[in-house]
């Protein structure tokens, strides 16, 4: 196990989840883009929203791939650091 696969279960474990569901790869590309594209203290906060919607029944994986794309193609005039498109 990676130090990353260690601390998704501890946190599991503490909130009575199931680890296996989660998404760490989508997750951790999604805080990439935000970080990337949008604003580096939106990565934390869209990751929370990702779970608000996942909570609500949204599949993880592809909430995930749907705010990433958002990301992406957010304008730098908006903010962004990234490159639009």
């Amino acid at each position: 196990m990676t130090r990353m696969d260690d601390w998704v279960a501890a946190a599991c474990a503490e909130l009575d989840l199931d680890p296996t569901g989660v998404p760490v790869p989508e997750v951790l590309d999604l805080a990439r883009d935000v970080a990337h594209h949008v604003v580096r203290p939106g990565a934390p906060v869209t990751a929370y929203l990702l779970g608000l919607a996942v909570a609500r029944g949204a599949d993880p994986a592809a909430t995930a791939t749907r705010l990433g794309g958002l990301a992406r193609s957010w304008p730098v005039e908006w903010g962004g650091e990234g490159t639009a498109g």
